[in-house]
């Protein structure tokens, strides 16, 4: 590559918060190295941004990366996201005049507004980074309800830009092949197969490296948290709310408890904790046999390895085709099997083909049983999970295939 090529990258996603940390820059770092010149917009929420801000901008600077962050707006619903995507335009319009920009990387559907009327105005080449259906999760989520105004028109509004952005893009980023499967099969849906690069979220398998972490480093930590060597424990890793099903994960920790008196459930979530007591004291369970605690980033990886086994039921609803759950690649780096329920993303392709975990089609006794006894002795799952980390998740195969993409786009 004789000159750089200027890229103009726009997040709806705060560089300061851990998944702009996990998500976008380490791949913009990687495509920096390949030769790629970066402006990054970012919005930014304001307590993390003054906690945060000059890691960030460290970062960047030693990247060389342009980083010009935008406050985001909370409130009020709507009118604030109006007023967002205004001062994304005006920034990107002034950022074009200083600039020749050759591709606009839109990550998601609210930055994917800007770049379509970019691409259209000024035919600027345009990556669609769509990271799932996002106006179908709003939905799904329970945080837009299509039976009253005005979200009945949004969610259409949206459901048309986009067929847009898929059709007029220069190029299509899905998470999953079950979610670039259910494009394709949408009638108002014009494009070749090869528009959509499938590239799950990216792990840092340098840092989720079981291999770095020793017995005893674990043993260690299991005994500052309270919990014997010899103790089974079965970890969540993540979020409680929205997606996941915290009821059903708790009834599988019984089944575990029966067979395994001496189990613990050790949590790690920054949501609060005192939903997952009050329900295991509806589900009669000792609450003494669960752990909770909120871990900062550099501390997730040995935190993981204390665990025998690791749980993460999703409810799965239809925007859950294109998921792609971060989790899993860092936990199967560290070499822990996982309990997953079907119809998410390829998380069952993930499981099955490579062994690493076993899938739940049913949620009940018999179905959580028959998922702990597989698990249970099966010595050889640390090496088959860290191998399907290193072919699906890593961040190196997840630049190799941007760095194809850029070329198609760009040539």
């Amino acid at each position: 590559m004789n000159k750089a090529k200027n890229i103009l990258y726009l997040s709806y996603d705060g560089m300061t918060d851990p998944l702009g940390q996990s998500q976008v820059l380490p791949y913009i770092i990687g495509l920096t190295k390949a030769g790629y010149k970066f402006t990054l917009v970012s919005f930014e929420k304001e307590e993390r941004f003054e906690l945060n801000k000059n890691t960030i901008k460290q970062i960047c600077k030693a990247n060389n990366i342009d980083w010009q962050p935008l406050k985001y707006t909370k409130r009020p619903p709507v009118l604030s996201t109006l007023w967002d995507i205004y001062k994304l335009n005006k920034k990107v319009k002034k950022i074009r005049k200083q600039k020749e920009i050759e591709l606009l990387h839109c990550r998601s559907y609210i930055t994917a507004l800007v770049g379509l009327g970019f691409k259209r105005k000024y035919n600027v080449k345009f990556l669609f980074d769509m990271r799932g259906f996002w106006a179908d999760e709003r939905v799904d989520g329970e945080l837009w309800d299509i039976s009253k105004f005005p979200f009945k028109q949004i969610f259409s509004y949206f459901k048309k830009k986009e067929i847009q952005f898929l059709n007029e893009s220069d190029g299509i980023i899905s998470l999953t092949h079950e979610g670039k499967k259910e494009i394709l099969s949408w009638k108002n849906i014009d494009i070749a197969a090869g528009k959509i690069s499938v590239i799950p979220t990216c792990v840092d398998l340098e840092l989720f490296d079981y291999k770095k972490y020793t017995k005893q480093e674990s043993n260690k930590l299991k005994s500052k948290m309270g919990i014997a060597n010899d103790c089974y424990v079965l970890m969540y890793l993540g979020s409680l709310g929205t997606w996941y099903m915290l009821d059903e994960m708790l009834d599988y920790f019984k089944i575990v408890l029966e067979e395994k008196v001496n189990a613990k459930f050790v949590i790690y979530t920054a949501d609060e904790f005192e939903i997952v007591y009050s329900k295991a004291k509806e589900k009669k369970i000792d609450i003494s046999k669960i752990i909770t605690k909120t871990l900062t980033r550099p501390e997730v990886p040995l935190h993981i390895s204390i665990a025998d086994s690791s749980i993460s039921f999703i409810k799965p609803f239809y925007s859950k085709k294109a998921s792609s759950p971060t989790k899993m690649g860092e936990i199967f780096g560290m070499g822990i099997p996982m309990i997953c329920n079907d119809n998410v993303g390829d998380v069952e392709k993930i499981v099955t083909d490579y062994s690493c975990g076993v899938l739940v089609r049913e949620f009940n006794k018999r179905a959580y049983l028959r998922a702990h006894k597989v698990l249970d002795g099966n010595k050889e799952l640390a090496k088959m999970c860290s191998q399907e980390s290193k072919e699906v998740f890593s961040l190196d195969s997840g630049l190799i295939n941007f760095k194809t993409k850029y070329k198609d786009i760009l040539q």
